[in-house]
């Protein structure tokens, strides 16, 4: 099988950072083979793989260990795929077409739980739960039970010991409504049935105290608690709390699982993008790769979040996709103040070339409006980082991967950096927004290491990082499986937009080893990856000097 490890650039990587970490010796150096590939269009009721293309047809990705079977939403269908875990072959499907659209899935002791919009979407939604053993062609899954969440759902999770379900309630609004964004907490027991559902929303926290702690507020038409809108969602390592990302809030929310409140809203502040290291390429029209200092402030706006334990404390590692409501503009059309210069720097700062192509905010953190003539522009808020980041419980800043995801991908891909993931002729095409993308995220336990994967939405793959030290991570590979030499909407090209990660212990695995699954939205297809771990030196010789061990015991 296909190896598409970049070991060498991993290891030169890792060994320059040895000078500086002792770490280094304990983080294992990893590789891919792709196991299997399974394209949405590939189902017995398929077709073009075009038709597919681009469609949400692989969004959110969870295995059943149980069953031995995956499960992925599929927008596209409006339904949940279900595929055999061993070959990627396609079972079946979840049917919730009778409730609305599904957007996420997990998975917890043979119980699944489907996170399902109304088809209204400010309306009320649902959580609704599945056998995962009983699912056949056609028979639409048997489904155990359901339960009323807030408006828009959506991500779901089960906390560690699968008792409960947590759902993060986006509330976005739309025809004139806005609802609040909540949590909802939704006891489940062994046969998957719910019990009564524990709404939390953020009605405790006044706009002074939201603005005071960071968070962004951008719609100053709405109440806080219409503004805020979960994201996602991450349960602490012992299940007592709920770390939950608010996107276009700038923010974390911390909520006790066993009270079912809101405990803190903390805003995760800015990155200096004119410091060293943070630097980005900021046009689209240059036609070159120019990674350097701006006089920008990113906002990290995380869309997936992971809590791991360390040193005796819980950190949060983010990926800082960024997003933007219609708060946004390119620079090129905002006034600045006199804080960019003086007037014929201002106008060369606005060249296309240089920031004028960025789109970045049109509002502060308060939602007062500002690039106007009335209101120049004293910073630039840009959407996203470009980048991970580590925080501790507190929201303080523990570490930030800069602008390393585009000097690797420069590196690595020069033709193709910052390319698009719907266009294999798109090179350098989303530099002026956010770049790469990192989106997608998840956490996973290699022997005594604590490893973070994190997909990037634009130019596609996996980054891999050891993150086992919080304040000192190691870059460990980049996995890209994406052919540029082909159309991309056809099977050929390959995986395009990864959306969602799901880790896989050895124990769950039908092929024995650590595993990666990533759903592609573009391309419609969810791929599972077996990750290699060399043996350790000390083991390897051990095992390779046995037989000697043994013959010399014999002789004896």
């Amino acid at each position: 099988m296909p190896n598409f490890s970049r070991r060498l650039l991993s290891i030169t990587v890792a060994a320059a950072a040895a000078v500086a970490s002792p770490v280094l010796t304990a983080s294992p150096f990893v590789s891919f083979d792709r196991e299997w590939r399974n394209f949405a269009s590939q189902a017995p009721d398929g077709g073009d793989q075009a038709n597919f293309f681009d469609e949400s047809a692989a969004e959110i990705v969870t295995l059943d260990a149980g069953s031995q079977r995956v499960f992925v939403v599929n927008g596209f269908k409006n339904r949940v795929d279900v595929l055999d875990a061993a070959s990627g072959d396609w079972i079946g499907y979840l049917d919730v077409s009778a409730v609305g659209d599904p957007n996420s899935v997990a998975v917890s002791n043979g119980r699944v739980a489907v996170a399902v919009a109304a088809p209204i979407i400010t309306d009320l939604g649902s959580v609704v739960f599945f056998d995962a053993a009983d699912v056949e062609i056609d028979n639409g899954g048997s489904m155990t039970g359901s339960a009323t969440v807030g408006a828009l759902p959506d991500m779901v999770t089960f906390t560690p010991d699968g008792t409960k379900a947590v759902v993060a309630n986006e509330g976005e609004p739309d025809a004139g409504v806005n609802p609040v964004g909540s949590l909802s907490i939704v006891p489940v027991d062994a046969f998957g049935v719910p019990g009564t559902v524990t709404t939390a929303d953020f009605s405790d926290f006044s706009r002074d105290v939201l603005l005071a702690s960071g968070v962004r507020l951008p719609d100053n038409g709405a109440t806080p608690q219409q503004d805020i809108e979960p994201e996602y969602i991450s349960v602490s390592p012992d299940g007592s709390k709920a770390y939950v990302s608010l996107q276009e809030n700038n923010a974390i929310a911390e909520v006790d699982l066993q009270s079912g409140e809101v405990t803190a809203v903390r805003g995760l502040g800015t990155k200096d993008h004119n410091a060293a290291g943070n630097g980005f390429d900021a046009s689209d029209r240059d036609d070159e790769i120019r990674i350097k200092n701006w006089q920008t402030q990113g906002m990290p706006m995380p869309d997936s979040i992971g809590a791991y334990a360390a040193n005796g404390q819980t950190y949060i590692v983010t990926a800082n996709e960024g997003d933007a409501r219609n708060e946004d503009n390119r620079v090129q059309n905002l006034e600045l103040s006199d804080a960019f210069g003086d007037a014929e720097q201002r106008t060369e700062l606005k060249q296309q070339n240089n920031l004028g192509r960025l789109e970045v905010s049109t509002v502060d953190f308060s939602g007062t409006e500002i690039g106007t003539a009335d209101n120049p522009a004293d910073t630039l808020y840009s959407y996203g980082t470009r980048s991970f980041s580590i925080f501790d419980e507190a929201g303080n800043l523990v570490w930030d991967s800069g602008d390393a995801f585009e000097q690797i991908t420069a590196n690595l891909y020069p033709d193709d950096f910052n390319s698009n993931n719907d266009d294999n002729n798109s090179f350098d095409s989303r530099s002026d927004a956010k770049g790469p993308e990192p989106e997608a995220l998840v956490l996973g336990r290699i022997n005594a290491n604590t490893l973070a994967f994190v997909g990037l939405e634009r130019i596609g793959g996996i980054m891999v990082y050891d993150i086992t030290n919080p304040a000192s991570p190691i870059f460990l590979d980049y996995l890209l499986d994406r052919d540029f030499g082909v159309p991309a909407d056809t099977i050929v090209a390959g995986d395009l937009g990864p959306e969602g990660l799901y880790f896989v212990r050895p124990e769950d695995s039908p092929f024995g080893m650590h595993g990666l699954l990533v759903a592609n939205e573009v391309s419609g297809s969810t791929t599972w990856y077996s990750i290699q771990v060399p043996i350790p030196a000390p083991l390897a010789l051990f095992v390779a000097g046995l037989p000697l061990l043994l013959l010399y015991q014999r002789w004896k």
